[in-house]
This record gives structure tokens, C-alpha cells and sequence, in this order.
């Protein structure tokens, strides 16, 4: 597929691009290279490839949530700016 200068006028008036007479033919050229790499991924042959989603197979481990009492509470409370039945009192968040 060959792109003309009037394409890429058109797409330039589209994206609300101000192209200089002289930078014309390289953006044909730079166009035209990004539209040949396109066509070479299109064209890969994926008869029989598995779909896939990542490159690893790296996946999340979670760990148990586990309720654990602290011995000190008292101390751990004190640097509390605020407290409300033995826990930290914060601001609604919404």
C-alpha cells in the first residue's frame, strides 16, 4: 500500500497537524515504513499458536489473612492520633 501526499495532508488536517512543505516526504517515508512493519505483523502465520497473555508464567501468591494479636496494644496505640475501642480512629474516606 503506497501513501500519497494527499493521505497524509488528510490525516495531518485530522490530527490538527501543522506539516511543513519540506518535512512532507519524510513523513511519507516514516509513514510508509510504520505501514510495511503493520502488513509484516499481519501477515505472521499464527495457524496453531496457543493464545497467550504474558511472556512468564509469573502469577500472584497471596497469602492467608490472618488475624494476629499484638501483645503491646498500648503502645502501639500511643502514637495513634486518634483511638476508638483499642483501634486507630481515621477520617471516613469515601
Amino acid at each position: 500500500m503506497k501513501v500519497e501526499k494527499e493521505e497524509l495532508l488528510h490525516i495531518a488536517k485530522l490530527a490538527n497537524l501543522t506539516i511543513k512543505e519540506d518535512e512532507i516526504e519524510n513523513y511519507l517515508l516514516n509513514l510508509q515504513d510504520i505501514l510495511n512493519f503493520a502488513n509484516i505483523v499481519n501477515d505472521a502465520p499464527v495457524e496453531g499458536l496457543k493464545e497467550t497473555i504474558g511472556a512468564n508464567e509469573n502469577y500472584n501468591v497471596f497469602r492467608k489473612d490472618e488475624i494476629k494479636e499484638f501483645e503491646d496494644q498500648k503502645s502501639l496505640l500511643q502514637n495513634a492520633p486518634e483511638e476508638e475501642q483499642g483501634m486507630f480512629k481515621i477520617p471516613k474516606v469515601i
